[in-house]
């Protein structure tokens, strides 16, 4: 149960409120922002919240027991502090996001109503929309090892055991689609692999790469800003969760973390006979 504050209690309890919603974001990089839907600034806890932000919250869903608590946010693009190139960088991917109640006649008159994380943001030609999900949306994360053929390992982490070297390239061609021609980099072993863009518009960003062959390289998707030619990048290799991939390109069978003699969906549907694979002997 929400305990209430005793001087905030007597303020609902007198029958003319002075309410309002204020909003706290933490981002990832520890900057905070504050918002209100008040018609003038309000400031406690060290953080002031502004008015005329153009963000509005739609009803809180809370729910007992385990399930998550759930609330839509929607914001206009024309506020100094959320811009639609911070939310295509991700910039508020992930923020802690706090809703208090405030007696903006004595904002130490408050309560904290919600508290979770920025999910996922939808942005339109002025304004964004963005989902809030409580904290128990934690416990719907997968937990444990995933029994698949592919390796479940993140290429150069701790489980892969992969040292990743990144190698410098640089732009000399940009296609449609978000295929680039580039120098600097092998034939091949890119596909899955990530660029970090070092200098130009996009520098500091990330990019994932769909497919690379020669020195050609597609993007899953455009970085935030345009790609210029001469734009320099670092590249790391990628991997496709293979077993041969694993052996051959990187050497690391013996850390391979998926199953790769798991039978798969025609064999386990197919008659026993002399041309299918259940012959009764073993799967190598």
């Amino acid at each position: 149960m929400r305990h209430i504050p005793a001087p905030l209690q007597a303020h609902l309890d007198s029958g003319v409120t002075t309410l309002c919603h204020c909003w706290k974001l933490t981002l990832r990089d520890a900057t905070t922002l504050g918002f209100t839907d008040h018609d003038r600034p309000l400031a406690f806890d060290g953080l002031t919240f502004t008015p005329s932000s153009g963000l509005d919250a739609g009803a809180l869903e809370t729910a007992t027991g385990l399930a998550p608590d759930n609330i839509e946010v929607v914001g206009a693009l024309s506020h100094d502090a959320i811009t639609e190139t911070d939310l295509e960088r991700g910039r508020f991917d992930a923020a802690q996001a706090d809703i208090f109640r405030v007696n903006w006649a004595d904002p130490a008159q408050r309560i904290l109503l919600f508290r979770g994380s920025l999910g996922e943001t939808t942005r339109g030609p002025l304004a964004f929309t963005a989902e809030l999900r409580g904290m128990a949306h934690r416990l719907d994360a997968p937990q444990g090892r995933a029994y698949l053929s592919r390796c479940d390992a993140e290429l150069g982490d701790v489980r892969c055991g992969v040292t990743l070297t990144p190698t410098p390239g640089t732009v000399t061609h940009i296609a449609p689609h978000g295929t680039l021609t580039v120098t600097g980099l092998p034939p091949e072993g890119y596909a899955h692999g990530l660029l970090t863009w070092t200098t130009g518009a996009n520098i500091g960003q990330t990019s994932p790469v769909r497919e690379h062959t020669g020195d050609t390289l597609t993007l899953w998707s455009p970085p935030p800003d345009p790609i210029a030619e001469g734009d320099t990048f670092t590249a790391t290799m990628g991997c496709d969760k293979r077993m041969e991939t694993c052996r051959t390109r990187f050497a690391n069978a013996q850390n391979f973390r998926g199953f790769p003699h798991m039978p798969g969906d025609d064999w386990m549907t197919a008659y026993p006979g002399d041309a299918s694979p259940n012959d009764g002997t073993p799967v190598r």
